[in-house]
């Protein structure tokens, strides 16, 4: 769970409907943008938990793609695997990305109730865990955030009831949105899948 979203920073960034039908398009927009010429591989880090609905943002994104495009996607952070406050840290430290790598980092985020149940698309990274009051480095080269609670002092008990109807569908366009990113970006086939059959 990343730190809380207000409005201020929002009005600079990318802003999405989290069920728009063109979320993913607008995504891959924003990501195309944001990729620097050069880039030879992308690497996404689901930060988050299995066990908490409303912090699983991260790693059904990471599931979704998986092993996708594995000469140019490396993903970190899954259902099986996930990335949260315990093993963020061990996991990221252990990682040397080679130059000419891009980052992007996915995480929940809590934001003024005129942005939840939206996806952010930021350049720059976010700082996982803020928002609960952990204190971890930043990630990330540049970050989509799915704002899904108001940030108020229920934290807790709505983050284990957040609708996961909203999680799955925030997860599903941001990981489509990425999948056409790289597709672009390396010039893939049009025929080739955006997520995994089963999804």
């Amino acid at each position: 769970m990343n730190t809380s979203l207000d409005v201020r920073h929002a009005l600079s960034e990318r802003i999405i409907p989290f069920n728009h039908r063109l979320a993913p398009l607008f995504i891959r927009d924003s990501l195309h943008s944001l990729i620097p010429e050069g880039t030879e591989h992308i690497y996404v880090i689901g930060i988050g938990s299995n066990v908490i609905s409303g912090d699983s943002l991260g790693p059904f994104v990471g599931t979704l793609l998986h092993n996708l495009y594995p000469k140019h996607l490396t993903v970190f952070g899954n259902l099986e695997s996930p990335l949260d406050a315990q093993t963020l840290i061990p996991q990221v430290s252990r990682l040397t990305l080679p130059q000419n790598s891009f980052v992007i980092a996915i995480d929940s985020v809590l934001g003024y109730e005129r942005i939840v149940n939206t996806i952010v698309v930021r350049d720059g990274s976010l700082l996982p865990g803020e928002g609960l009051g952990k204190k971890l480095p930043p990630m990330g080269d540049c970050s989509i955030m799915g704002v899904v609670q108001d940030n108020d002092p229920r934290l807790e008990c709505s983050l284990l009831s957040t609708n996961l109807h909203l999680i799955f569908t925030m997860a599903t366009n941001i990981a489509k949105g990425i999948s056409l990113a790289v597709r672009q970006y390396y010039k893939y086939p049009s025929l080739h899948p955006i997520l995994h059959n089963c999804w």
